[in-house]
């Protein structure tokens, strides 16, 4: 989670990042009326009247219009969906708005300037959690809903943007929500690609390497777990290595993800058999005709706890790559016991386009 935020942060510590986040997914008419080249980084450091500090995740300062009124933009960045996070962010602007009066940062009027906030997500399940702090408060008795806080906030749910809706876009944000949701060497073979070609300047060394820190701290680790990511500095290296190293890896991943499955699985197999009687369990089955998928098990050499380990491995990609895994996908999975079936329905799984492909190679 740390690596995480610390690397979002980087990224979006270049106005080019924001300055794209917002012209091409924010869609409001003050987008239009802001200068986004007067983009300005904020202190994000805030210490309230009773000295309780935290630090935000960064803040951003925008010209509107024809005057200098500042759009304050607050970026909060998650991976994992959070139900109360309309109320942090109201106990975030309420410090931010509370330091600007400290320092006197008003304008001659004595007004404060109006604060926009933006949840970036890049978590795999839907994020359902609400978006306006008054969906958080019970309805009020008659007369007292006027006196509610009132705070909302945009969320940019990385899973919910397809890559036909992101490839065409120029758009270094959109280059980011490309890479979160890809799923293939060649899926982030492409993004690379129009990095390399979109941050060729001088001046864009800096972005460049945020973009290489992040892809060596979050997003590769996450690609291709347990192995060492070899020292780059520089996209082009970067690209190099995915062609040379990834496929390497990712078949490394595959293999430990079925061994630590079948430990797993023939752990949890003895651990059922000594509270169930698995000897007399065993016995009983076999009279019944139970041991027939067993069997076939021993026979393809998987025994009972393997085959239950490849089940999960088979939901665990799923999930990995497109999301929460059904009920009714899950159930007829959990129910194959041909491991012939398994292996193949692993394979599907690691090379399917979409969940309705598996879908339907699996019912058929």
């Amino acid at each position: 989670m740390a690596e995480h935020d610390e690397s979002y942060k980087m990224l979006f510590s270049h106005p080019q990042m924001v300055s794209d986040l917002l012209r091409g997914f924010v869609h409001e008419p003050w987008v239009q009326q802001a200068h986004l080249d007067t983009l300005e980084l904020v202190n994000g450091s805030f210490v309230s009247d009773d000295l309780r500090e935290r630090e935000d995740d960064i803040i951003w300062r925008v010209r509107c219009g024809d005057e200098w009124l500042y759009v304050y933009i607050l970026l909060e960045f998650q991976s994992t969906v959070a139900r109360f996070m309309a109320v942090r962010l109201l106990t975030y602007v309420g410090l931010l708005l509370q330091d600007l009066v400290r320092r006197e940062e008003v304008t001659s009027e004595g007004m404060l300037p109006p604060v926009f906030c933006v949840v970036l997500y890049n978590g795999a399940r839907p994020w359902h959690a609400p978006t306006e702090v008054r969906d958080l408060i019970l309805a009020a008795p008659e007369g007292l809903d006027p006196y509610q806080p009132r705070l909302r906030y945009l969320l940019l749910a990385e899973n919910t943007f397809s890559e036909a809706d992101l490839a065409p876009l120029r758009n270094l944000a959109a280059a980011l929500f490309r890479l979160e949701n890809s799923r293939t060497p060649e899926d982030l073979g492409r993004v690379l690609d129009a990095l390399i070609e979109w941050l060729a300047a001088p001046e864009q060394e800096d972005l460049r390497r945020a973009f290489v820190v992040w892809l060596k701290r979050v997003l590769l680790p996450r690609r291709v777990p347990g192995v060492t990511v070899p020292q780059v500095a520089e996209l082009q290296e970067v690209r190099a290595m995915l062609a040379e190293r990834v496929r390497e890896w990712t078949r490394d991943w595959r293999e430990q993800g079925i061994e630590e499955g079948r430990k797993e699985g023939r752990k949890e197999g003895r651990e059922e058999g000594r509270e169930e009687g698995r000897e007399e369990g065993r016995e009983e089955g076999r009279e019944e005709g139970r041991e027939e998928g067993r069997e076939e098990g021993r026979k393809e050499g998987l025994d009972e706890g393997e085959q239950k380990a490849l089940r999960g491995v088979v939901l665990d990609v799923l999930e990995l790559r497109f999301g929460q895994v059904p009920e009714e996908v899950a159930s007829v999975v959990g129910a194959i016991g041909d491991p012939a079936r398994l292996r193949e329905l692993y394979r599907v799984a690691i090379r399917a386009a979409s969940l309705d492909e598996f879908r339907v190679l699996l019912e058929g």
